[in-house]
């Protein structure tokens, strides 16, 4: 063992020497240049090549080594044990980051690629108006060289995409609203910001399962046809109209479409918009993945069919004799002294011509009451895609709406109470809202609550029929009389011809 030691120690004794003859001969420009013919060599013969990611390029922050740290803390499985977590502002979730050197393997296409977290001391730094971090921080990505096509073109947009995706998940959704006459807030935009927290879903809603697959699957093909709006030429947005009665659950639609894509809503207020410019300006602050709403359009805004007011001698093109101004409902002058005014072609444009061309993934979603009020330009396909009508509660809606209450299936109901609900569910033409008062009074009493629920829906059952029966007899009594109406005047017509002959008769 002892001979092993010397050995070893005359060897590291000889090493030593030589290194310090080769220093002495060879200056340090020969020995840097050898090193790097060796590590060219070395190159040429390696079946991988490596690609430095740092976290500061330059002074800025290097934006591809964000996306790379959320993508593979929350796509990839970790190998190492020591992991950091993290909570962003405004994130609903954690996320985790590498230690020193760990090495994560990821496979895109088929291809292997390995990751390696790199975490090194930085120097001292001389005086800087920007300070860096004292650990310098990067990930190295290690692939095979006949890859390194496929991963330059693809891998690294489709890290930089689903870090995008991850993060607006992440994050908590934001509701907002135009400033009031347009003013600007702190950071100059014209939109103000609460946080969304509505629970609506597409479980929860209030209406017929087969409608709601067929807009969730329409909502999923909008978000995922990028490829397609682009082959077709088409801006990538879409319009819905929810029309229907109050209280049908239109504004929980858009709330569970949001949920559902995890977009921001944009509340628009027109009555706070002052002309056309404003409106174009709004547009343009709008983020992409975002829904665009404006509720009850045929409230908000003078928005009456353009066959009203256009004289018949109006010979003017489309937009100009199709444009009549529209007026906010509180009509008040402003500065200018014209009010709050927008035009149908200002609106029009905002969601189908140019203007609509300046962000994509946006949906533009109408309210309305009324749908006869609405100009037919509004209701044109390209501008509102898909008309859903919000209908009174039908059996499949009140089921759900059984549901969400009081947690019954229809397992828990009578067969009798079921054929009941049955007969008088759409008979009575009771709004979602109006059911949903009913099951709140009573969500502690579920039994008391179908019943009174039953009896509800009954009463409202039968004051429809007679008010339909009513109905049909004045429309019967008025058919009866527009009838009679020809022979009383033809009766009245002869009365008036005898007594013209009866008094040309005296006079002659």
């Amino acid at each position: 063992m002892k001979e092993y030691w010397t050995s070893l120690a005359s060897l590291l004794g000889v090493f030593a020497f030589c290194q310090t003859i080769v220093q002495a001969v060879f200056p340090p420009e020969l020995r840097f240049a050898s090193l790097k013919f060796f590590y060219r060599i070395l190159q040429c013969f390696s079946t991988h090549c490596y690609f430095d990611i740092t976290e500061i390029d330059g002074v800025n922050t290097n934006e591809l080594y964000n996306s790379v740290q959320l993508y593979l803390s929350s796509h990839v499985s970790v190998t190492g044990t020591r992991l950091s977590l993290t909570r962003a502002l405004n994130s609903s979730a954690f996320t985790f980051g590498l230690s020193n050197n760990d090495t994560i393997t990821d496979t895109f296409n088929g291809v292997n690629v390995q990751w390696e977290h790199i975490v090194t001391q930085r120097q001292a730094q001389t005086f800087s108006w920007r300070p860096l971090p004292d650990e310098k921080r990067g990930f190295t990505l290690r692939i095979k060289k006949n890859d390194k096509t496929l991963i330059l073109n693809n891998y690294l947009d489709y890290i930089m995409e689903k870090a995008n995706e991850i993060r607006r998940k992440n994050q908590d959704r934001l509701l907002y609203t135009n400033s009031r006459g347009g003013s600007l807030d702190s950071r100059g935009h014209p939109w103000e910001s609460v946080p969304f927290k509505h629970p609506s879903t597409f479980d929860t809603l209030a209406m017929d399962p087969e409608k709601k697959k067929e807009i969730m699957e329409d909502l999923e093909d909008f978000a995922n046809g990028q490829g397609f709006y682009q082959k077709t030429g088409r801006a990538w947005k879409r319009g819905y109209l929810l029309y229907g009665p109050p209280g049908t659950g239109k504004s929980s639609m858009i709330a569970a479409m949001a949920n559902y894509l995890g977009y921001d809503i944009y509340d628009l207020e027109l009555t706070e918009v002052h002309n056309n410019s404003e409106l174009r300006k709004l547009l343009m602050k709008t983020s992409s993945k975002s829904i665009i709403v404006i509720e009850d359009i045929d409230c908000s805004i003078n928005l009456t069919n353009r066959n009203k007011n256009k004289p018949t001698s109006d010979s003017r093109g489309y937009y100009d004799s199709g444009a009549p101004e529209m007026r906010g409902v509180g009509g008040g002058g402003g500065e200018d002294g014209g009010g709050n005014s927008i035009t149908l072609s200002g609106l029009l444009n905002f969601t189908d011509g140019l203007w609509s061309c300046c962000g994509s993934e946006r949906i533009f979603v109408f309210t309305t009451n009324h749908i006869e009020k609405l100009d037919p330009a509004l209701l044109r396909s390209g501008r509102m895609d898909m008309h859903i009508f919000m209908n009174y509660c039908s059996l499949p809606s009140l089921k759900i709406l059984l549901k969400n209450y009081l947690g019954c299936d229809e397992s828990n109901l009578d067969d009798s109470v079921l054929k009941e609900l049955e007969e008088v569910a759409e008979a009575a033409m009771m709004t979602p809202a109006d059911i949903s008062e009913v099951l709140i009074k009573n969500r502690r009493k579920k039994e008391k609550a179908v019943i009174e629920l039953l009896e509800i829906l009954k009463a409202r059952a039968q004051r429809n029929q007679k008010n339909d029966e009513q109905v049909e007899e004045e429309e019967h009594e008025k058919r009866a009389l527009d009838n009679d109406n020809p022979k009383q005047e033809s009766e009245i017509m002869n009365n008036c011809k005898e007594r013209e002959e009866e008094e040309e008769e005296k006079i002659k």
